[in-house]
């Protein structure tokens, strides 16, 4: 028995584990308690329970609204975030430039930079190109941030693929187009769905890009801010923050269990062909 086994027993770390856990998502459970309390106000102990603060939630106007402006800016920043992750995450794994590790640092910057300083970056930029802001202003700074998010997945799916397909591919006379859209998408297709649901969830739970760059049509986190503003507001703000906690939370679980199918699924096409 070494001296770090001694001094760092299963059982401690097993301990220690479990307190982290519990720091990190204690104050993310009180949110679903609270969400069903009968009284407007969070506090202990719950005075009742009721589903009223949810059956509200579809007869507010400016949440459906938020809502729907959620959708389109999940949906338009995931798709375009992912159209071009493929593209980077392809060149950065199957060709050899020079300034090739630089670009993808670069790509990956949006990850360890403040996102207040990228966010003042973004709106000052479209204002200098004469842009309104809007959802469309919205949608550009939810790429920027989820391009790296995406490469992530995307480059884990191309470096596991089996580059012998594809040059059998080509020796089957298949064009270079044919042959990305024939042999490659499909093989990558599992990352690809998983790219696209990894960045609605980042998309959907952004707020500051969206502080920033939104103009008068709020998304769901500018509502929630908004409502916050107001006492009587909070319980249905609980219940609204309780659906998209689980919405991110499938979300984040589905594009995890593809992500693995895609891992196991290259790496046992790769012992085929070995």
């Amino acid at each position: 028995m070494t001296a770090r086994s001694r001094f760092l027993p299963g059982g401690w770390l097993s301990v220690y584990a479990f307190l982290y856990i519990v720091f990190l998502y204690l104050p993310v459970i009180f949110l679903p308690i609270f969400s069903i309390n009968t009284a407007p106000t969070p506090k202990f102990p719950l005075t009742g329970y009721t589903l009223q603060w949810y059956e509200d939630l579809p007869h507010t106007p400016a949440l459906l609204d938020a809502a729907w402006n959620s959708l389109i800016v999940g949906v338009s920043a995931s798709v375009l975030a992912t159209v071009l992750g493929i593209l980077a995450a392809r060149s950065i794994t199957r060709y050899r430039y020079p300034g090739r590790r630089a670009i993808n640092g670069l790509i990956m910057a949006p990850l360890v930079l403040p996102e207040v300083i990228v966010a003042i970056s973004m709106l000052l930029v479209m204002l200098q190109l004469g842009l309104s802001l809007s959802l469309f202003t919205v949608v550009l700074g939810h790429v920027l941030v989820c391009i790296p998010y995406s490469m992530t997945v995307l480059t884990s799916g191309f470096e596991g693929f089996d580059r012998s397909l594809e040059e059998a591919s080509a020796d089957l006379g298949e064009s270079a187009f044919g042959t990305f859209r024939r042999v490659t998408l499909p093989m990558v297709a599992p990352a690809i769905i998983s790219s696209l649901l990894v960045c609605f969830t980042i998309s959907l739970d952004e707020f500051i890009i969206a502080f920033f760059l939104t103009g008068t049509e709020a998304t769901l986190p500018i509502y929630i801010w908004g409502q916050l503003r107001f006492a009587s507001k909070l319980p249905g703000v609980l219940a609204l923050g309780t659906l998209l906690l689980v919405a991110s939370f499938l979300l984040m679980t589905i594009a995890e269990i593809l992500r693995r199918r895609a891992a196991r699924r290259t790496q046992n096409e790769g012992g085929l062909y070995a």
